[in-house]
């Protein structure tokens, strides 16, 4: 974490500001501004941590907000100590403690053994710019909270950054969600990060997600999710890559397109490759649309690269298809509020089915992909090689990056299709369920 002070401004500074917030000081709102009220804040947390008071931030702040930042404590039992008293000193539940430390024994619990304990609130924020630095807080503190999770890297991106994946559920359907191939949608990111704090909520009260049963999702699906395909580009877009080599390169290439704003309008990975447009269905067709269009060299959008699969991003997420045995896939993107559902001439049993489901469950169009994007993107590839339900989700409405002020009815929009996507993946039987019924 970088060291901030007055007059900073940034997606670092509102992450700070958010570990403030919710800490208990008030620097005002969450914007990404260090005025006074976010440098008086700052020092009434580090007077309070015993900590030197310097108005600024650096590694000991760092460190100390990360309960904060996570959503998790660790506290040193006490004589006396049970997770009744814990849940009441912490704002929590005797649930969620009991989640978090599976191999403590709850009626003895003995002095000095260590309790990670969750704080009263969720660990996924809202209103908040997505960075790779908040993706890995999240999963961390997801993961202490619910040590069920399987969260590990498939692969790095071109700048080296982990591609985090996490998979939830121990059934032998798997199903497959990813977000923000493109940078300037990467508010799909919190999209599924929401969802998981969610079903892991629903998982833990016994409840349900929308009209389905959590726990039976839970024993029927393993979802397996990558949040974040492209960090370094929504790093750019976001404005935490805002300097360095990288950055510079990145200018130089964004010079040759002058009509797409730098660095808002960037949707490449780091070495100027579109990502959706780096698998091995129709790449050479991509390659003629695009190149037609003008995008032949590395730049902002619709470069597809010298070759399909030379970039690490989308050579990760690949491999780890080919690993695994998905029954569904859904590939999330921004904007248009469309679900595009086929590929050329192939139709997966039960796809059109399903996405008119889905379509019903959130509002949205379902669509055939348009020609000039209608090639070497993850949803086709994956078509063409399970002949598998695969589909395209294109959130909320504008030009991307989407105004987060948006976030809430795009997740409102979507939870229906995310929970179906794992219903109906691979299980003929089930057929959709009325929002908020039984399923």
């Amino acid at each position: 974490m970088d060291d901030y002070g007055f007059g900073s401004r940034g997606p670092g500074v509102q992450l700070l500001q958010l570990g403030l917030i919710r800490a208990g000081f008030r620097p005002g709102r969450a914007d990404g501004s260090f005025g006074r009220g976010t440098e008086m804040a700052l020092r009434r947390f580090q007077q309070e941590q015993d900590l030197p008071v310097t108005g600024r931030s650096d590694t000991a702040v760092w460190q100390a907000l990360t309960p904060w930042l996570t959503g998790v404590r660790f506290v040193r039992a006490q004589p006396g100590d049970t997770f009744w008293k814990l849940s009441q000193q912490y704002d929590t539940s005797v649930a969620a403690i009991r989640t978090a430390n599976p191999a403590l024994d709850p009626q003895d619990l003995r002095p000095g053994q260590t309790v990670a304990v969750p704080l009263g609130f969720s660990v996924v924020p809202e209103g908040v710019l997505f960075t790779s630095q908040l993706l890995e807080l999240c999963l961390t503190g997801l993961q202490l909270r619910y040590p069920y999770l399987v969260i590990g890297a498939i692969g790095s991106s071109a700048m080296g950054k982990p591609l985090w994946a996490v998979t939830i559920g121990e059934g032998e359907t798997q199903v497959f969600y990813n977000a923000s191939h493109h940078a300037n949608e990467w508010i799909t990111t919190p999209v599924l990060m929401t969802f998981l704090e969610e079903y892991c909520l629903a998982l833990l009260d016994g409840d349900t997600l929308y009209g389905y049963d959590a726990a039976e999702l839970f024993r029927r699906t393993a979802l397996s999710l990558v949040p974040m395909v492209n960090p370094d580009g929504v790093d750019l877009v976001t404005g935490l890559l805002n300097s360095g080599p990288w950055y510079e390169r990145a200018s130089q290439w964004a010079a040759d397109y002058p009509d797409i704003r730098f660095p808002l309008g960037w949707k490449a990975n780091l070495n100027g490759v579109d990502l959706n447009l780096q698998y091995p269905a129709g790449w050479e067709e991509a390659k003629k649309i695009k190149e037609s269009m003008g995008y032949t060299s590395p730049g902002p959008r619709d470069y597809v690269g010298p070759g399909p699969l030379t970039q690490p991003e989308a050579l990760a997420v690949y491999r780890f298809t080919l690993q695994n045995d998905f029954r569904l896939t859904l590939s999330y993107h921004a904007q248009g509020k469309i679900i595009y559902w086929r590929y050329l001439d192939y139709l997966p049993p039960r796809s059109a089915e399903i996405a008119a489901a889905m379509g019903e469950a959130s509002g949205y169009s379902v669509e055939a992909t348009p020609t000039a994007s209608g090639y070497a993107g993850y949803k086709d590839w994956f078509i063409q090689t399970y002949d598998r339900p695969g589909y395209t989700i294109e959130v909320g409405q504008g030009v991307s990056p989407l105004p987060i002020t948006q976030f809430d009815e795009i997740y409102a929009d979507n939870l229906g299709i995310l929970v179906l996507g794992l219903a109906l993946a691979g299980r003929p039987e089930i057929r959709p369920a009325a929002p908020g019924s039984p399923a």
